[in-house]
């Protein structure tokens, strides 16, 4: 009878142990908010103190890693673009298992800061996808064998690519753009087929385009995919855009982005409202989700009408605020969700290109320079720590089971509290 009861206990520790770990199986976060679970993230490293592994990179890429149970997936740029892999290392280790590759022949263009490959990979933990722009899509089983890989044609724009896919029951969708093309794309997950597109406005101007990654969003008793878009023309207004991920039809419109959007929407755990983040010092707005027509007037909750910081990365939602992170000069700043004024603003340092990642109450920040930051999310402003690891990086920070896993430009590195800090 003790013995089974120590059993049981065992299991019983085990589960619990299991239940707060956490996948990260795409670009930010199962449910796209950015927001983790996890409550015991390290706050504090350097170049050598809690770091648990590190791995050399072959060349420069922007995408973040994705993490399923004992394995990273991460997309790699290799002969300048002209090759294009997946890439499967043992999280434990950060042992390379295996290594898909696609070539591209396309001259893509891009911008110098945006190397081939930015967008981040996708896994349901069956099968892993990865978007390769010109390149195409790529679906592997765990264990990298190829299962399809779908050719979609060139996709052509000054600053190059960057959205992400995201799976939905049967469908992996994308965006194919932006330029010329520019579709927004459902694919069957078992053949890559096409279920539907949706062509949105091609125009192959640097200042235009949206490198968002789309938001499937659960309103009441549907889900609606919300995708940032640039409008009609150079110079005019954006909007948001939702779609019935199963068919891609249209269910409502928000105008009041600019022409050009880095960010995904941004959405906290109640989904009651959803802000877009406009780069090139353009506007951010809110709505509220689950209309039908134009909503404009009637769902749009605020628009900020002043010259904006410039904004790349994603934001979060947490308690009635907003934290985004402004490219330059460097600095965080906190909103009211509830009208967009601002409650503070302060510099951090260095340019802030990273997506803000939620966990244990403290928000994540990186800086092209190679440092993090971590800033209390609360509406007293709080640094936590600065963390420098002095490598460039433009990738945001990927959470698991107590561990970060972050990018930089040289190495993926694997970082865990040893329990001094």
């Amino acid at each position: 009878m003790k013995r089974a009861l120590s059993l049981a206990l065992l299991v019983w520790i085990c589960f619990l142990s299991t239940a707060a770990a956490e996948n990260w199986p795409a670009w930010r976060g199962a449910d796209g908010t950015g927001i983790s679970s996890e409550q015991n993230l390290p706050v504090r490293w350097t170049t050598t103190e809690n770091i648990r592994w590190k791995t050399p990179l072959p060349e420069p890429c922007n995408s973040t890693p994705v993490v399923w149970d004992d394995r990273v997936f991460l997309t790699q740029g290799l002969d300048g673009g002209a090759r294009r892999a997946l890439i499967a290392l043992d999280r434990n280790t950060g042992e390379k298992l295996w290594q898909q590759e696609l070539a591209c022949t396309a001259e893509e263009t891009t911008h110098r800061q945006n190397p081939p490959c930015s967008a981040s990979p996708v896994t349901d933990g069956r099968s892993v996808y990865a978007y390769f722009g010109s390149a195409g899509v790529l679906a592997c089983d765990l264990n990298g064998n190829q299962l399809w890989h779908r050719d979609l044609g060139p996709v052509l724009h000054h600053f190059g690519n960057g959205g992400s896919p995201v799976l939905t029951e049967n469908l992996v969708i994308l965006f194919h753009g932006p330029g010329e093309p520019s579709l927004l794309m459902a694919l069957d997950k078992q053949s890559g087929a096409t279920v539907w597109k949706s062509q949105e406005t091609p125009i192959n101007h640097n200042l235009f385009g949206s490198w968002g990654t789309p938001l499937l969003l659960q309103v009441r008793d549907h889900t609606e995919l919300i995708m940032p878009l640039p409008g009609k023309r150079v110079g005019g207004v954006g909007w948001f855009k939702a779609y019935d991920p199963a068919t891609g039809t249209t269910l409502w419109q928000c105008d009041g982005l600019g022409t050009e959007v880095y960010s995904m929407p941004v959405v906290g755990t109640d989904g009651k409202l959803v802000v877009g983040i406009s780069g090139h010092n353009g506007p951010t707005m809110a709505v509220r989700p689950g209309g039908a027509g134009n909503v404009t007037s009637s769902r749009r909750l605020w628009r900020t009408e002043v010259k904006n910081p410039q904004r790349v990365g994603s934001g979060v939602i947490h308690d009635g605020h907003v934290y985004l992170a402004n490219a330059s000069p460097g600095t965080m700043e906190c909103l009211r969700a509830e009208n967009g004024e601002s409650v503070w603003k302060e510099r951090l340092g260095g340019n802030l290109w990273g997506s803000v990642l939620l966990a244990g109450g403290n928000l994540y920040v990186t800086s092209l320079e190679g440092d993090t930051f971590v800033v209390r999310a609360s509406p007293q402003f709080e640094l936590v720590s600065k963390n420098s690891i002095g490598e460039t990086t433009y990738a945001a920070l990927a959470p698991s089971n107590g561990e970060l896993f972050l990018r930089t430009h040289e190495h993926l590195y694997c970082i865990a509290d040893n329990g001094k800090n």
